[in-house]
């Protein structure tokens, strides 16, 4: 079996930097050429914060469309891992801090983004030496079995439990983010905000 991936491997390493005295306008303008969500917001070299569409659209909406600095709608803190730390442990991160990206840094500086999606893009199955996709267990769903996705089979501890809810973070099918909350319906696992559609 392969070892599971390095940050390195699947992070972006173009992002998108700004200052906190940038206008938080032309910062969205930036953003949206070059077909990003969020912008890294810089001192100098040091991170101090991130900016994304929500924060650029809620700071927009609280000053009634006047100007604004990128400093008075950004997130102060951006969590931050090693590009040497696995994609499972990167996945931990992502999960446990509520947040849909991470910085990745050396500790000197940024060298990259990891996001929600490029973990969705680095396989949680390991390939054997014949090319089949294999799940690894340290990784498995909590309630669901290796193959096509069939619900494992009834146990106590499921009945006890609820037996329909899932206690490990996964992937909505329907758009993709993850979730601790996921529940059976119409024959997918979904999100809350799917559930409500």
């Amino acid at each position: 079996m392969e070892r599971d991936a390095s940050v390195r491997e699947v992070m972006d390493r173009e992002f998108v930097g700004v200052s906190e005295g940038d206008d938080l306008g032309e910062t969205a303008e930036l953003m949206l050429e070059e077909g990003v969500d969020s912008a890294v917001v810089l001192r100098g070299a040091d991170p101090v914060g991130v900016v994304t569409e929500r924060d650029a659209l809620a700071a927009f909406v609280d000053a009634g469309g006047a100007s604004t600095s990128v400093s008075e709608a950004m997130t102060d803190a951006l969590p931050t891992i090693s590009p040497e730390a696995t994609i499972g442990e990167a996945a931990d991160e992502l999960s446990t801090g509520s947040t849909e990206r991470v910085l990745v840094s050396d500790g000197s500086e940024p060298l990259g983004v990891l996001t929600e999606q490029d973990l969705l893009t680095a396989s949680p199955f390991a390939r054997t030496a014949t090319g089949t996709a294999t799940a690894d267990p340290d990784r498995a769903v909590a309630g669901v079995t290796e193959g096509r996705g069939e619900p494992a089979p009834e146990t106590a501890e499921t009945r006890r439990s609820g037996g329909s809810r899932f206690e490990d973070q996964s992937l909505c099918e329907a758009c993709g983010s993850l979730s601790r909350e996921l529940s059976p319906f119409n024959g997918q696992l979904l999100c809350p905000d799917c559930r409500d559609i």
